[in-house]
């Protein structure tokens, strides 16, 4: 049965889900970040395994730019020393980036394949689910918590919460403002990703419901234009999850 332009768009952003209320579980976000993020680790396994100092294949000459890619913007942007710090920076890149890149995909396609299997609602780009964009950003947060904690010492960093900016005398005032600064991190890196993905994805799906002759000249740029966005946002996304660390790193 034919769809009227509103039920189709709630259609394509309905995510198909299990549970009521808190415990909901949005089973096609974690299908497809489980399945992009095992194909992230499955391709840069492949390429170390067949490495060689000789001439390169063409997978591990894009693993290894990846790698100097990230690696450079942890140098310039990390001021610590953190092993850490670079595969989680390259993870979160290539992770956010292959999520966004599903964007591209025709809006339809996969909807349908699912639809033939008797799956009502399917979303595919994990990274327009704020519970996604969410769950990544909280888990950067409590580590920023567990290096300030690790780093510092537990004194060190309960003065640098309750002294900082003003001194003793504005504790109540110092903690506010330390509270807000906090959680800001995660709430802004979590909504940046999800507002410009929502929105992206959005617009694919009412150029979809143009006319098919209107479809192809507004498509194609719009998807070459949408490629700057995804690689930005994983970009931006990576670059302050690194700044937030140096900061957890970082001593008064």
């Amino acid at each position: 049965m034919a769809k009227s332009p509103t039920e189709y768009i709630v259609h394509h952003l309905t995510p198909l889900h299990v549970g009521e209320g808190f415990w909901t579980l949005h089973l096609d976000t974690l299908f497809f970040s489980a399945v992009l993020g095992l194909a992230f680790v499955l391709t840069f396994k492949f390429a170390a395994e067949r490495a060689t100092a000789g001439v390169p294949g063409p997978i591990q000459n894009f693993a290894e730019m990846l790698v100097e890619f990230v690696d450079s913007q942890v140098k310039d942007t990390f001021h610590g020393h953190n092993p850490v710090i670079a595969p989680l920076a390259l993870t979160i890149f290539c992770w956010v980036f292959l999520m966004n890149a599903m964007d591209l995909l025709p809006v339809d396609l996969l909807p349908t394949v699912a639809a033939l299997e008797g799956i009502p609602y399917l979303r595919v780009v994990p990274s327009t689910d704020l519970n996604a964009t969410f769950a990544m950003s909280i888990t950067v947060f409590f580590l920023i918590i567990f290096y300030s904690f690790k780093v510092k010492g537990p004194w060190e960093y309960l003065k640098d919460i309750l002294l900082h900016p003003f001194g003793v005398w504005f504790i109540p005032f110092n903690l506010l403002l330390r509270l807000v600064e906090e959680l800001a991190k995660p709430v802004s890196l979590a909504l940046r990703l999800f507002g410009n993905m929502y929105a992206g994805e959005l617009i694919f799906i009412l150029i979809a419901l143009m006319p098919w002759y209107l479809q192809p000249l507004l498509s194609f740029p719009w998807a070459v234009f949408h490629i700057l966005i995804i690689t930005l946002q994983a970009f931006i996304f990576m670059v302050l999850t690194i700044v937030y660390l140096s900061m957890a790193h970082a001593s008064h």
